[in-house]
């Protein structure tokens, strides 16, 4: 139901400061269409791709390709969800936008607005990006209102704090109780962290050591507030091994 996905889009006031940012790290620039009025600039480690917007929205918004938007959106109406903004026209950009259970917003787009990364994009200073993390205030709450739209679930962490992590549209979502959450967030497992290091310091760089977030040992904070949270590379074990007979229990 929600398509393929795209982008982690964020409000970026300053385009050219957040786009310098990211390429000091190792991303790449992505060559952009002309759909959107407003400047706009995508990053990528290959995997992972940021849009940047010079637009107020409900920013950070979780972005995905959807060709058949008018089909999916009564399809959707069927099944009880309520759209924040709905744009279907023979002569716009078809796309809609609603939000989970903790206010986190998805929209779906009709078809892409920036080419597709290079096939040998490497990984970024950060390191292998592995999951998108939404806070949420109850993860078993949360996770029965995306099992329809992301039916796969992935992984599961019951301690310290209860995580799940489903596959939506051909990325890994992680919905986690954390306290040290204040927005949505990227996690990488960093491979090399000399390098991380070194780039750091050489643009003068500030990261935050031991966030609080489980794992994680330093968080780095980009100039629109996107948080990109670094944990080891051999980050995950047992604790979050989920047997596929597991189901969601059906809460309201």
């Amino acid at each position: 139901m929600l398509g393929k996905y795209l982008e982690f889009s964020v409000y970026a006031p300053d385009v050219l400061e957040s786009l310098s940012f990211y390429k000091a790290l190792g991303f790449v620039e992505l060559e952009t269409g002309d759909v959107w009025s407003h400047r706009y600039a995508v990053i990528s480690d290959g995997e992972l791709c940021i849009g940047l917007h010079d637009r107020a929205f409900d920013a950070p918004t979780l972005t995905f390709v959807q060709p058949d938007i008018a089909r999916h959106a009564r399809a959707m109406s069927d099944h009880g969800f309520d759209f924040s903004f709905l744009r279907i026209d023979e002569d716009t950009f078809n796309e809609l936008g609603f939000t989970d259970r903790d206010g986190h917003t998805i929209s779906l787009v009709e078809a892409r607005t920036f080419s597709r990364p290079p096939d040998d994009l490497g990984d970024s200073c950060c390191g292998s990006w592995f999951e998108l993390t939404l806070p949420v205030r109850d993860a078993t709450h949360a996770g029965v209102f995306w099992a329809p739209l992301a039916p796969t679930l992935l992984q599961l962490r019951e301690e310290p704090t209860t995580h799940m992590r489903f596959d939506a549209g051909g990325i890994a979502l992680g919905l986690s109780e954390s306290i040290a959450l204040s927005g949505p967030a990227l996690s990488f497992k960093c491979h090399d962290k000399q390098r991380l290091e070194a780039r750091l310091e050489r643009h003068g760089m500030r990261a935050e050591r031991h966030p609080g977030f489980e794992g994680a040992f330093k968080v780095i904070a980009a100039p629109e507030g996107t948080k990109l949270y670094l944990f080891d590379e051999d980050f995950l074990g047992e604790a979050y091994i989920v047997d596929e007979s597991d189901e969601l229990p059906d809460t309201d």
